[in-house]
């Protein structure tokens, strides 16, 4: 037989309560106090309401900080469009690029160079061109239906370093929230299994300052890869120069900042709840009821990240690998070979197949 038995916190002292027949109240069994049942419902009510008060608010971000090129720095910068993906790619004037790092389209056409807005910093890569094909290659050993063609050492070649352009948002935040949480144990009574479920209503509020949360501004970089190769470093970070361009390409931003700001946002806001969530221990279950949180909108920088990249096509399919080049964390696409997988199958299956015609006439 199973019994289960509800208790509630204490609002004095957020011990358990229990119903006192004597007193026809909630009685708390650590400090005494008593509660009317119309009592705890008001207090519960109001927490909930205390904690809706404050609505969420998205910050007025500041976008208007930015720099321009200037003359002498955009005369030695050239442009090249990608017909495919429509991908705009810049880079010194003495670096050729030769096919497209996003789609892998051999066909890159040259332009003229106009200036967006020119990046406040840059994240230089630490990671050469030699260190990015050995990591491709450890990431595909082991790959049995790897296509022979993708890994092919010619194809790996074409790996590309390029600087991603990013948003790097400043924020200072006052968050709070109400969970409901719970406690269970069990015990025995003679031939009875007891269950007991303590309910708690827990609030956390608290301010929290975040620096660089990134953003990538590239519509072409899938933000899954982004996020994947994370953290960057940004204590490497440097104040931008066109030095830092040569041997690699950059990418001109397409998501501006504003547009990246509700990303931020919501970047922002989830790792509020997240620290505020783990500041409650202790419980069985912890489930977040309500939460709100208010941005207060620091420093927008606009940064080149550095990333090795390689694109190729497979059965008319993009399949993207992206390498962080500052510390070579990495995320790849990869195509499967179906005529080695399905060669493989048969083949485990032929020799299944041949044991059990062996075992069944042995047996026989």
């Amino acid at each position: 037989m199973s019994e289960q038995l509800v208790n509630y916190q204490c609002p004095s002292c957020t011990g358990p309560l229990h119903f006192d027949g004597a007193t026809g109240k909630l009685k708390c069994d650590y400090c005494g106090s008593l509660f009317t049942v119309a009592e705890i419902e008001q207090y519960y009510a109001q927490q909930v309401e205390a904690a809706a008060e404050v609505v969420d608010q998205d910050p007025d971000w500041d976008l208007t900080m930015f720099g321009n090129w200037s003359a002498e720095e955009a005369a030695h910068l050239r442009a090249y469009n990608c017909p495919s993906c429509s991908a705009q790619l810049i880079c010194d004037e003495n670096t050729a690029a030769t096919s497209c790092p996003y789609c892998g389209n051999p066909t890159v056409v040259p332009g003229q160079f106009t200036g967006m807005l020119k990046p406040d910093f840059v994240l230089p890569f630490k990671l050469d061109k030699r260190q990015a094909i050995a990591a491709l290659r450890k990431h595909y050993e082991g790959k049995r239906f790897l296509p022979n063609s993708f890994a092919a050492n010619n194809h790996i070649q074409e790996i590309t370093g390029i600087y991603v352009p990013f948003w790097l948002f400043d924020a200072s935040v006052r968050g709070r929230a109400l969970f409901d949480a719970t406690r269970v144990s069990t015990s025995r009574s003679g031939n009875e299994e007891i269950t007991s479920t303590d309910h708690y209503r827990v609030t956390r509020g608290g301010e929290i300052s975040f620096e660089n949360v990134p953003v990538d501004g590239s519509s072409k970089m899938p933000d899954a890869h982004m996020d994947a190769i994370e953290p960057f470093d940004f204590r490497d970070l440097k104040g931008f120069t066109t030095a830092y361009l040569p041997g690699f390409l950059a990418d001109r931003y397409d998501v501006s900042a504003e547009e990246s700001s509700l990303r931020a946002n919501e970047r922002i806001r989830n790792s509020t709840f997240d620290a505020l969530a783990a500041t409650v221990n202790g419980y069985s279950t912890v489930t977040r009821r309500q939460s709100n949180a208010q941005i207060s909108a620091g420093q927008v920088r606009y940064v080149l990240m550095p990333v090795w990249t390689l694109s190729t096509k497979w059965n008319g399919k993009n399949f993207l690998f992206a390498m962080n080049g500052q510390t070579g964390k990495l995320i790849g696409d990869l195509p499967i070979d179906y005529g080695k997988y399905w060669q493989s199958f048969f083949g485990i299956a032929g020799v299944l197949m041949l044991i059990f015609y062996v075992l069944f006439f042995w047996i026989m």
